[in-house]
């Protein structure tokens, strides 16, 4: 009986190794298109995509299949025009004439918003958006739906500064070489 226990639990283990693998394989490929991974930590990873570099959380609420995940980002291009620039792709699309805060570290800033995304307002709130993320706590990005109802898409900052960090030097290091 217990030969028969062991061999059951080597099948197992055989089987889920193959399926963490198939995933690892399948992860990496995705990746590769859409990117290099630099970091990867907390809910966090920074990607160089070529022409710029990002560091991006998806939403602590996984989205059902067919609907938006909610992800979250900041931007570094090597010409400097995108500097830690935050942006959102929201898990809802907004109401028309309403507004989308960005809250971190209990600190409120007002969004940009165009569709389904919302971006932040300039070079100064990018950079108070990045400082208050490294106070570390959550971030979430409110607002209404076109019902009018109210959504947050929530986030951990674990590993958020690492990855912004990671994402800007990358970014920095490219405009040297240019």
């Amino acid at each position: 009986m217990s030969h028969f226990r062991y061999n059951a639990q080597a099948q197992v283990m055989r089987i889920v190794a193959t399926f963490f693998l198939t995933a690892c394989v399948a992860t990496a490929s995705a990746a590769q298109q859409r990117g290099a991974t630099i970091v990867a930590g907390g809910g966090w990873a920074a990607i160089d995509r070529g022409d710029s570099c990002v560091a991006l959380s998806r939403s602590l609420r996984i989205a059902a299949k067919g609907k938006v995940q909610a992800i979250a980002g900041f931007a570094f291009s090597p010409d400097r025009r995108r500097w830690g620039e935050f942006h959102a792709r929201l898990s809802h699309v907004p109401r028309a004439g309403s507004t989308v805060m960005l809250i971190v570290a209990n600190r409120p800033f007002l969004l940009v918003v165009r569709d389904g995304w919302a971006w932040s307002r300039g070079p100064l709130q990018e950079q108070a958006i990045i400082a208050a993320a490294r106070i570390g706590g959550g971030m979430r990005v409110e607002g209404r739906d076109l019902a009018g109802r109210r959504f947050a898409d929530v986030y951990s900052l674990d590993g958020a500064p690492t990855a912004i960090d990671a994402a800007a030097a990358r970014c920095a290091g490219k405009s040297e070489r240019r």
